[in-house]
């Protein structure tokens, strides 16, 4: 009995340690890129740099695509919009570029960070469109990934209508406001509104082929926005 008392015992003193362990876990990952940040120059060059903001499609693009460009990569894998929002200071405004380029959302649709709406979703991008202008940095949003499952979240189901709900919104409130909308979605979709197969690594992240599709439609969205500083 005094054994199983000491169990219960010390069971009860470890759940407060673990409890406090995840509130102490940074919530948006602040460290990822503080180093990186402090390395690159205090301006990029005049009207040039880039800043790709986004999760794991972001984080885990090519390094080619970045290689001798103005670009700066600051996705983050398995991230959701309200992460993004935190960061957004130090990871895009305080690097100071003159183009940020948005692709978040699908993490939201996941449950990543728990429940999230459309509504949610796209009143944090938004406040990330508008912090952005703020500081004089032009804006180009892109469309959601297509996927028709989650294979960390089985238990959310078939996400392609909301994903395409979610990116009509997206869609109309760049236009809007004047900010470039990017269409991953249309070019890179199957019949069932996957990904298709050619462009997959899995069901939502891009193959080598995937990542051409994307880097050819960004580029021409990056030489507009630019001509249009």
């Amino acid at each position: 009995m005094k054994k199983t008392n000491l169990i219960i015992f010390l069971l009860l003193a470890i759940l407060p340690f673990k409890q406090l362990q995840g509130q102490n876990r940074e919530f948006a990952n602040l460290k990822r890129y503080q180093n990186a940040n402090k390395m690159l120059p205090e301006k990029g060059e005049e009207g040039k740099r880039v800043v790709f903001m986004g999760n794991s499609i972001t984080d885990s693009w090519p390094e080619s695509f970045f290689e001798n460009k103005p670009y700066v990569n600051r996705g983050i894998s398995g991230q959701t919009t309200p992460q993004m929002l935190i960061r957004f200071r130090p990871d895009v405004l305080d690097l100071k570029p003159s183009v940020v380029i948005i692709l978040a959302g699908t993490n939201d649709l996941a449950g990543n960070a728990g429940p999230a709406t459309l509504k949610m979703i796209t009143d944090n991008i938004k406040s990330m469109c508008q912090l952005a202008e703020a500081n004089n940095c032009k804006v180009i949003l892109c469309s959601v990934l297509p996927a028709t499952i989650y294979s960390w979240r089985k238990e959310v189901g078939n996400p392609s209508e909301k994903i395409i709900e979610l990116n009509k919104q997206l869609k109309k409130y760049a236009k809007q406001n004047g900010h470039i909308y990017v269409d991953y979605h249309s070019s890179m979709r199957n019949s069932e509104n996957g990904l298709k197969q050619e462009y997959a690594n899995d069901a939502v992240h891009p193959n080598k082929e995937g990542y051409k599709v994307m880097e050819k439609l960004v580029k021409e969205a990056i030489s507009k926005t630019m001509k249009g500083k």
